[in-house]
């Protein structure tokens, strides 16, 4: 655990020992100054614990009149769920808090916890490493998101003020069918007052939430993650990619990475299915094609037939200079 934040968990030891204690006698106790002290009155404050500041000649700080934390009986699998939830989740990307707010619920869960089972999973966070790194995340306001969630779940419209890819802010209401997080970003969708179709708008760039009165109804077998996806892979962006594939829509998707594309049943067509993206660069999307597995036939652009005949002459070279082993029992 990080040096301030068990500086900060000795001083509510202390102030829990009961008695006013000045400044002075915390900086001495805790081995820093008077201003430190004070930034970690600051945090245990923050983090909702009550501390009093008496005035006057025997003045100092203290513990509000008969607050105490209590032990806090979880289970070594508990406890273990809820610190991992939290350190796994911030870097996934799933957790909207920042890093300090994560940090203090680690610290407050400790701080009850057992001494055994603590040190333990101080151990655990200490020595504990990630082969995936971790996800940047934008952070949308707790306030909105928590608003979003229960008006959703009430089926309650909502006023948001919303600033688009285009810098431009405005007013619309929301009947907002669900909340999705997706790669390090949280987005609510649901039927749109301004455009009369169902969006999906990114929380990060709502300013403000309002609930209004009255109530909607969600479409029957409405699905707000695939929606969401769908919504990401026809996002504007500089190459429209419209590809035909033999193959079973379902199985097709399975194969793709998440939200990078819409596939939808060709009418007329059966066996095959259309695979829909939108991409800044192409170079990628050839790799994309080919891991699929299936026939395919590009429609457009076509500047990515040639991209996918490249990549075809590279796999071809690389065969014929040896730098790819066939298999054993291969002629």
């Amino acid at each position: 655990m990080a040096r301030p934040t068990a500086r900060v968990l000795a001083l509510l030891e202390i102030l829990q020992g009961g008695g006013t204690h000045t400044t002075a006698t915390l900086a001495d106790r805790l081995d820093v100054d008077e201003r430190t002290v004070r930034r970690y009155l600051s945090h245990l404050i923050d983090l909702d614990i009550p501390i009093d500041s008496v005035r006057g000649r025997y003045g100092g700080y203290r513990l509000a009149a008969g607050y105490r934390m209590p032990p806090l009986m979880l289970t070594d699998d508990e406890a273990l769920a809820i610190v991992l939830g939290l350190v796994a989740g911030r870097r996934a990307g799933l957790v909207t808090s920042s890093e300090a707010a994560v940090e203090g619920a680690v610290a407050k869960l400790r701080r009850v916890l057992p001494k055994q089972l603590a040190a333990r999973l101080d151990a655990l966070l200490q020595i504990t490493d990630f082969t995936a790194p971790a996800r940047p995340v934008i952070t949308p306001a707790t306030a909105i998101l928590l608003r979003l969630a229960e008006a959703a779940r009430n089926r309650r419209p909502v006023t948001i003020a919303y600033t688009g890819r285009d810098g431009r802010r405005t007013d619309r209401t929301l009947h907002p069918y669900g909340v999705v997080a997706h790669s390090g970003r949280w987005y609510v969708t649901g039927a749109d007052s301004a455009s009369g179709d169902i969006r999906t708008f990114r929380l990060d760039r709502i300013a403000h939430t309002a609930v209004g009165d009255g109530t909607f109804e969600v479409p029957a077998d409405f699905d707000p993650a695939a929606r969401v996806l769908d919504g990401l892979a026809r996002t504007p962006w500089q190459h429209s990619v419209s590809v035909r594939v033999r193959g079973d829509a379902d199985a097709v998707r399975s194969r793709l990475p998440a939200g990078i594309a819409s596939v939808q049943p060709i009418d007329g067509e059966p066996g095959w299915v259309r695979l829909r993206l939108r991409a800044e660069r192409l170079d990628w999307v050839p790799r994309v094609l080919v891991g699929l597995d299936s026939p395919f036939v590009v429609e457009e652009p076509p500047e990515l037939r040639d991209g996918i005949l490249a990549l075809a002459e590279r796999l071809l070279d690389s065969i014929a200079d040896g730098r790819v082993d066939r298999p054993l029992g291969s002629k």
